[in-house]
């Protein structure tokens, strides 16, 4: 059964986009927000976009969601460069040789694997993608040392987004089609009735929102959403990620700087332009789950992350490790900000997408693992279509073709799970 009213909880750009799309098929929509839209993990995410992923659901995925964003401008009505939402330097994964590694055995291992993934992401549709050769790498990417690699995977569709105008400009569409948007307004409980459906939720200010079904797309509070509402625990961990901001130095223009891919090194190690002036990076570090972290945790640096704590601290480690395979970024500046945020991981790093199996009328889209922004379009189609059918689909249709979507069912069995996780 069709509901007539949605709430959505959460105002980041999941909740955005799930709120446009389900306006769009006329479905009323309330979005509820406990701080300020994008004041989550939206506005501290690396925000980039690739299609070259192991599981050949999550590429038809992340092929919608990249064709979604190419036409924002278009299908939100935005003005002018607001709604470019996406640049498309692509995506450069580097393998190296195996000898310039202890476990080169693994290094190895996995360029055989990118091999294999690049044959099936071109059997799902992602015609582009491309393996190079090490001298390919060199007289394409100069900045990257081709001397260190066995070989290289690359899309020129992938890139990254600018996530505050597709929050911003996602939200003034969302209020323009007649969406309701209530900021400052956490919620604290619900009501259901003898049959265990949600009625409605409350919010810490005491006000009660009814709908037909209520969307968690809260990401890493998505496991206290859900049992403030009575439903099933999450398989979610808050995961706390650093983001370092490199500045331009030496022989590097902006302009050259801001055509450089996305470069993953073979220690998982990454970088991208942020602006011309500007290069952000990243590198996963092994921790802990921070299942209570509060609001303030999310911008709360650690001493051994902060890049001021001393020249061994992780942004300086990362600045090396980049250094070892592009050793012109040995000549940026320095570093000149350190910034935080939690990822929401599931054991197999692939989303949490469904009705929940102790309330009915309870949908969660949550649990990315780093992917969030990236797949949004095809989160919010994938809950519309739920919503419309009124229970968890084993597969939806898409405008190129049906997806199965049971790896990303809530109640699933994880297995191996996605294998390209940086």
């Amino acid at each position: 059964m069709s509901a007539d009213h949605v709430v959505v909880i959460g105002a980041g750009i999941t909740g955005a986009l799930i709120a446009h799309r389900l306006l769009g098929d006329g479905v009323a929509v309330t979005v509820l927000e406990a701080r300020e839209k994008g004041a989550g993990s939206s506005s501290r995410s690396a925000a980039c976009l690739r299609q070259q992923f192991t599981t050949p659901a999550t590429v038809q995925a992340m092929i919608h969601s990249r064709r979604a964003y190419e036409r924002f401008g278009e299908d939100f009505g935005c003005q002018g460069e607001a709604g470019q939402v996406l640049v498309q330097n692509g995506y450069l994964f580097l393998h190296d040789r195996p000898e310039l590694h202890d476990a080169g055995e693994r290094v190895g291992e996995r360029w055989a694997a990118a091999q294999a993934n690049v044959a099936m992401q071109k059997a799902q549709g992602l015609h582009e993608v491309e393996l190079l050769s090490p001298a390919a790498v060199s007289e394409r990417f100069p900045q990257v040392d081709g001397s260190r690699l066995v070989g290289a995977t690359f899309c020129p569709t992938d890139g990254f987004l600018h996530p505050d105008l597709v929050y911003m400009e996602g939200f003034r569409r969302v209020l323009e089609l007649g969406g309701v948007l209530e900021q400052n307004a956490p919620v604290v409980g619900g009501e259901r009735d003898a049959g265990g459906r949600l009625t409605s939720v409350r919010t810490s200010d005491g006000r009660s929102f009814a709908g037909d079904v209520f969307v968690n797309a809260t990401n890493a509070w998505a496991p206290r959403v859900s049992q403030l509402l009575g439903g099933a625990s999450l398989p979610i961990e808050p995961i706390k990620r650093y983001l370092y901001f490199l500045k331009q130095g030496g022989r590097i223009a902006g302009d050259e700087l801001m055509s450089w891919p996305m470069i993953i090194t073979a220690s998982r190690a990454y970088c991208r332009p942020e602006n011309a002036s500007q290069l952000l990076a990243g590198w996963a570090h092994a921790t802990s789950s921070e299942p209570d972290f509060s609001w303030d945790d999310q911008d709360l640096i650690e001493p051994p992350y902060f890049h001021k704590s001393g020249l061994d601290n992780y942004g300086y480690q990362l600045w090396m490790q980049l250094a070892e395979s592009m050793p012109i970024s040995g000549e940026f500046a320095g570093i000149e900000a350190t910034t935080g945020g939690f990822y929401a991981v599931t054991p197999d790093h692939n989303p949490l997408l469904g009705f929940d199996p102790a309330v009915p009328n309870l949908l969660h889209a949550a649990g990315f693992s780093g992917h969030g922004a990236m797949i949004g379009p095809f989160t919010a189609a994938v809950i519309a279509a739920f919503v419309h059918a009124g229970v968890t689909l084993p597969s939806i249709q898409l405008p190129t073709g049906e997806v199965d979507v049971r790896a990303f069912h809530v109640d699933r069995r994880a297995q191996a799970g996605e294998g390209m996780v940086i």
